[in-house]
């Protein structure tokens, strides 16, 4: 983001005009090509078609480049970072997400630091090859995993959090990799898959939450599946009319999977009998999934999965290290 002199407003700016801000950058002893969107956005507006349109840019360039950094905006990005983890398949060059809580401009903006290290991080490579071969988050000396990360802070540089699973990496005057979290691509070529399905909702509830607000958004037009925040392990109320509401819309075709609304912590469905009730009736228990991280998934299987079998089945399955594997979280 830049402020705009006149209004003091902030507004997204054309990423061409970072060299201007950040001389530093020709420095490096990397080549670094520049793509921006066709039309620059805030966050706030990010839309599926934002993430096709990255996807693009990644498609169109990845034989040329080394890797890959996106400046996002912060408000956004754990969702944009989950999204591209699923359309980008055995991925095997690093994208890094990163961004500032100050804009660039600013005296004390954290962008230059954050721009600086991301950059370093796409183009470390040991034995010849890229050290990070997936879609990432870096952040304040932090490298997460994309589809792990959640934003938890507005006020302080340390903006995102990674609760469920360890950074991918620690930077300080040295950056420390943790190589054995790191994903590693198959032998499959690198393809993308761009289509996302938008008919998902998010039903988080909370004491004394209305039948009517339930039903509305379980009934909404073409709804396809629904994330479910809530309480605890995976808690949720047991007054039949919200047993029944569920019941019906998943008999109706619709997924819904359930995540907790705790920053850290694991869904459990039947730890209690108010989660046993909601495995009972066929709720997938989404484990230590963010709430980002489960939708940009639901998304994803919606568009290229018919089979609600199969959907379950892949929905509870890591595709892109998004979630832990343990037979008592499902």
């Amino acid at each position: 983001m830049m402020e705009d002199p006149g209004t003091g407003a902030l507004a997204p700016f054309d990423f061409e005009h970072i060299l201007a801000q950040m001389p530093e950058l020709k420095r490096f002893g990397v080549t670094i090509k520049a793509a921006s969107l066709k039309r620059p956005i805030d966050s706030s507006d990010v839309s599926i078609a934002t993430w096709q349109e990255i996807a693009d840019i990644i498609e169109d360039h990845y034989d040329q480049c080394d890797g890959f950094v996106i400046l996002h905006g912060t408000d956004t990005m754990a969702y944009s970072a989950s999204a591209l983890s699923f359309m980008l398949e055995n991925l095997g060059k690093p994208v890094i997400f990163t961004g500032s809580q100050l804009p660039i401009g600013r005296l004390r903006t954290d962008g230059k630091e954050n721009l600086i290290t991301a950059i370093e991080l796409a183009s470390a490579r040991r034995d010849g090859r890229p050290v990070i071969k997936e879609v990432a988050v870096y952040f304040e000396s932090r490298l997460f995993r994309g589809n792990r990360t959640h934003k938890f802070n507005t006020e302080d540089f340390d903006a995102f959090e990674s609760a469920n699973f360890s950074p991918l990496a620690n930077i300080g005057i040295h950056i420390i990799y943790q190589h054995h979290l790191l994903l590693q691509p198959s032998e499959e070529p690198f393809r993308v898959l761009k289509k996302m399905d938008d008919r998902v909702g998010i039903l988080k509830i909370f004491p004394g939450i209305s039948r009517s607000v339930v039903e509305t958004l379980l009934n909404a037009g073409d709804l396809k599946g629904i994330i479910l925040e809530s309480f605890g392990s995976g808690n949720a109320s047991t007054k039949q009319w919200f047993i029944d509401a569920l019941s019906k819309a998943i008999s109706g075709g619709k997924i819904i999977v359930n995540v907790t609304q705790c920053n850290r912590g694991f869904v459990e469905q039947g730890r209690y009998k108010t989660s046993a009730l909601l495995a009972q009736i066929g709720v997938i228990g989404g484990a230590d999934m963010t709430t980002e991280g489960a939708l940009t998934k639901l998304m994803f299987l919606l568009a290229y999965e018919s089979d609600l079998v199969q959907l379950h089945r892949r929905m509870m399955t890591p595709l892109r290290g998004e979630l832990t594997v343990s037979s008592q979280w499902m």
